[in-house]
């Protein structure tokens, strides 16, 4: 078992904190780096779908905050300069999620590169990617979300 630092801890909750959505659905910030976040979401009958797991929403919501949690964690010392900014997402459910899910996110371009844009000028564009799964390990989801860092000003 990883533990979390107080860096760590603070991401999870600065996120609880400034996202509404986040506590409503109780996530749990396991991991938080900037090589990866693994957020999980207990299982609670009121975020259910018809067939007793989580709803698609709350496992959207899910992948999404993990998404932003690695956001924070690489970029967290460009905030200065810029905000990061969902541009998109994609989300592609692939077998029945029942239980408690967990999303793990790993970026798709290196934080320097990324850097690097934002250093000549340019607002970059970079993908998360994140893998939802059961307690068993099956992957019941992949999603994509597209981050930008908007320069300030």
């Amino acid at each position: 078992m990883r533990f979390m630092s107080a860096d760590q801890m603070s991401i999870g909750e600065m996120l609880a904190a400034t996202v509404p959505m986040a506590r409503t659905l109780n996530l749990e910030f396991l991991e938080t780096s900037p090589e990866k976040a693994v957020v999980a979401l207990p299982d609670q009958s009121a975020y259910h779908n018809h067939v007793g797991g989580p709803h698609a929403g709350a496992m959207f919501t899910l992948g999404e905050s993990a998404s932003g949690a690695i956001v924070l964690a690489a970029f967290g010392e460009q905030l200065a300069r810029a905000v990061p900014l969902a541009v998109s997402a994609e989300i592609a459910y692939k077998k029945l999620a029942m239980g408690p899910v967990t999303a793990t996110a790993t970026l798709g371009r290196p934080a320097t590169e990324v850097v690097a844009e934002l250093d000549a000028g340019r607002r970059p564009e970079f993908p998360v990617h994140i893998a939802i799964q059961r307690a068993d390990g099956a992957v019941t989801g992949e999603m994509t979300v597209v981050w930008t860092l908007r320069p300030n000003g």
